[in-house]
């Protein structure tokens, strides 16, 4: 007789978390100048020193927002590699279509598109200042779970394959040119030509 089998409890937010949460829905809502701790306290429900003690300074808090999404939005490349273990460019297709259908609804993720069309310039470090640091983070959990798959390129072109998708995908979620399935399809019929090459 075989035990049914256990859930596991989801787990709760932590209170940096909340704040960080918290943060991005009031960039969203009233810009990225207009963010302060105390209106951010004032959302958690927490003192104003409870945020300063959980993110530092407002450069700090723009830095934990960042790695906040990069986490949500690496998390779904990783779910789509995970789900075509032996298919390389079904796994491209689907991370790619994952993180294009992400971006749709990412509230940070618009501000910082706003921000760059003048609306908030204050918002632009974040973009400017991490930009590279984001692509290098995303190149390498990407070149990680590329390892598993037999490939026919050398270790250099293999790199440049990696970045070209990577960048790719990125310059479709700062300014998209269709549908997430419609580019999705697209940027793994140009994967599935580079990748499949001697």
């Amino acid at each position: 007789m075989t035990s049914a089998p256990q859930r596991t409890a989801p787990v709760a937010p932590t209170m940096r978390d909340r704040i960080v949460v918290a943060a991005v829905g009031l960039t969203s809502e009233v810009g990225w100048a207009r963010v302060t701790m105390a209106t951010i306290a004032d959302r958690v429900g927490v003192s104003r020193q409870t945020v300063y003690n959980e993110v530092g300074t407002k450069p700090g808090l723009a830095e934990a927002m960042i790695l906040h999404e990069l986490d949500r939005f690496l998390g779904v490349v990783s779910l789509a590699f995970d789900a075509h273990p032996g298919d390389l460019v079904s796994a491209i297709r689907e991370a790619s279509r994952g993180v294009l259908t992400l971006a749709q609804d990412n509230q940070l993720l618009h501000a910082v598109v706003s921000a760059t069309h003048g609306a908030d310039t204050e918002l632009l470090p974040l973009l400017t200042t991490h930009a590279e640091s984001l692509l290098a983070a995303a190149k390498i959990v990407v070149a990680d779970r590329i390892e598993s798959y037999e490939l026919l390129l050398d270790d250099d072109h293999l790199e440049a394959a990696i970045d070209m998708v990577v960048r790719v995908v990125l310059s479709h979620v700062m300014q998209p040119s269709g549908p997430p399935e419609r580019t999705a399809d697209d940027i793994a019929w140009i994967s599935a030509r580079v990748l499949r090459s001697p």
